[in-house]
């Protein structure tokens, strides 16, 4: 019978209670207790019934916990990850694994003195949209891709709170671009050459709550990641260029289409064709004969879930696998973020080798 593990949880946000409600029926790690600095969050816990410890070191000394949530504000991550390892216990640990990649190489340099297993939620690998997207672009639908574009949008602003805060680790790259960096990176198994990067304070002066990110590929293919909080009409989810197709996924929900070329339709008559835009070849309509559409659903195999994160974890943990979200890979996404805001700051591209 494959034993049970027991995760103790120090921080009880909302991704933290996100952690514990997805892990209920969860058979391989059962939720014990956790501590945070709120009290009505230990309140809370207990009508949960979870155990409600009174400090990080209670916790931590409970020999039934061999498994340790970080999911605290960004800042003490790496303390905390560390302390955890010191006391014996494994780690997995809320996005952004750290401030910056010096914090993280001191975790990774703990984790081997320790010998303890330490991975990172990087749960959005599994998303369904973006799973859609890979499949269809690595088989070849659209020919070699050479532009990806990927945005997350909305209209309200930036959440309150911590996200406001820059010594908190605030801010729209952090919270959200740490995500769409490692979707990116996770699929194009190349290194990044260069990194140009806009970010804007629209309602906070502190952080950015909007920013623009171009990656280059050492192959040349560019990805153009977007965060925005005030788009009031938004942009596609996805949106990649092929040297055969186009591919876009307009949300979260997967709806979304390819069209691909079927005739190159490079005959091109001596006539100017005459548009809205005024005279024009360039612009001049496709015959609708040279193309095919192809609509894209949501992929219905796919599990999106926060236990593939835990099982690649705890695969790892009993030795059974490697891990798939390593440290390793989340210093190459620190990296690029560092970039990002170096970029941002002197307004010049960043030359890498990431």
């Amino acid at each position: 019978m494959n034993k049970q593990h027991t995760l103790g949880i120090i921080g009880f946000g909302g991704m933290a209670s996100h952690h514990n409600q997805s892990l209920i029926d969860y058979e391989r790690v059962k939720v014990k207790g956790v501590f945070d600095v709120n009290i009505d969050r230990l309140k809370y816990a207990e009508e949960l019934g979870l155990v409600a410890y009174s400090s990080k070191e209670e916790l931590l000394a409970d020999e039934e916990i061999d498994i340790v949530l970080i999911a605290t504000t960004n800042e003490v991550h790496k303390e905390l990850s560390i302390e955890a390892m010191a006391a014996g216990k494994h780690v997995i640990c809320e996005k952004p694994v750290t401030l910056d990649s010096n914090e993280l190489i001191e975790i990774m340099e703990a984790s081997q003195k320790y010998g303890k297993i330490f991975t990172i939620d990087q749960n959005r690998r599994t998303n369904k949209d973006f799973i859609l997207m890979r499949r269809n672009v690595e088989g070849g639908a659209i020919g070699k891709p050479y532009v990806i574009e990927s945005r997350v949008e909305g209209s309200r602003g930036m959440p309150t709170g911590w996200r406001t805060i820059k010594e908190l680790g605030g801010g729209m790259m952090l919270d959200w671009g740490v995500h769409l960096i490692d979707q990116l990176m996770h699929m194009v198994d190349e290194k990044v050459t260069s990194v140009y990067c806009k970010m804007y304070n629209i309602e906070y002066s502190e952080v950015d709550d909007n920013f623009r990110l171009t990656m280059t590929f050492e192959s040349g293919l560019t990805a153009h990641i977007e965060v925005s909080t005030n788009n009031y009409i938004t942009h596609p989810r996805w949106y990649v260029l092929g040297t055969m197709g186009t591919l876009v996924v307009y949300d979260w929900d997967c709806n979304g289409k390819i069209v691909r070329c079927i005739d190159k339709e490079n005959k091109w008559e001596e006539e100017i064709v005459y548009t809205k835009a005024g005279p024009t070849k360039t612009m001049a309509p496709r015959n609708e004969n040279t193309t095919e559409s192809i609509d894209l659903t949501e992929p219905m195999d796919v599990v999106d879930h926060i236990s593939v994160v835990y099982d690649q974890f705890v695969d790892a943990i009993e030795g059974k696998a490697e891990l798939t979200i390593t440290p390793e890979q989340a210093l190459r996404v620190m990296k690029v973020m560092e970039a990002s805001f170096l970029s941002a700051e002197t307004n010049l591209a960043i030359e890498t080798d990431i």
